[in-house]
């Protein structure tokens, strides 16, 4: 039966008898300085909450289970400005593994981690294929913005700036639709 879920609201026996056939999102952002008018959590709270919602979409139509989202990425870019938790390279390569590996061990056949910070994107590659070669599992990886890029053309988003754009004005509108007090 399709439904949606969030993990850490279910009980190890009901994730274990969902696990099989439903896809599961690992959604990844970010704790870094976003300029002097965002909140260092911008990338965490943006692909939280499209992952959320993309999920209840798609749970008409599949299981869909979405993890906590991993808060840390890998930012060591951003240290100079302070306002920034980041993990090294090999570090952050290893916990995606880790997390990944432990959904399949959990029993997920299908995973597909989100990603909200542009730092991230290769890592979360590399992360889901080495595991899919190992294991007989699907895993795909890809930034939420990636995956709507058609849309937010169509849309216009990108008119009078880069999109993305790290603390832009796609950045900016996503909080201010979600957190506005959080915007200075």
């Amino acid at each position: 039966m399709p439904g949606y879920h969030l993990f850490n609201e279910l009980t190890r026996t009901r994730l274990n008898e969902l696990a099989p056939e439903a896809l599961v999102i690992l959604p990844v952002g970010a704790t870094e300085q976003h300029g002097p008018h965002l909140p260092v959590g911008t990338d965490h709270f943006a692909v939280e909450r499209v992952s959320r919602r993309a999920a209840q979409l798609a749970g008409d139509r599949i299981t869909t289970i979405v993890t906590p989202t991993l808060p840390f990425g890998s930012s060591e870019h951003h240290l100079q400005f302070g306002g920034t938790l980041s993990f090294s390279t090999e570090v952050y390569y290893k916990v995606l593994v880790d997390l990944v590996e432990s959904l399949v061990t959990d029993g997920f056949r299908t995973i597909f981690i989100v990603n909200g910070h542009g730092g991230n994107s290769e890592l979360i590659q590399l992360a889901a294929r080495d595991v899919a070669l190992r294991r007989d599992v699907s895993v795909a990886a890809a930034p939420y913005w990636t995956i709507a890029w058609d849309a937010l053309v169509a849309a216009g988003i990108h008119k009078g700036g880069r999109m993305p754009g790290h603390a832009g004005r796609f950045e900016t509108s996503l909080v201010m639709a979600e957190r506005p007090e959080l915007v200075v």
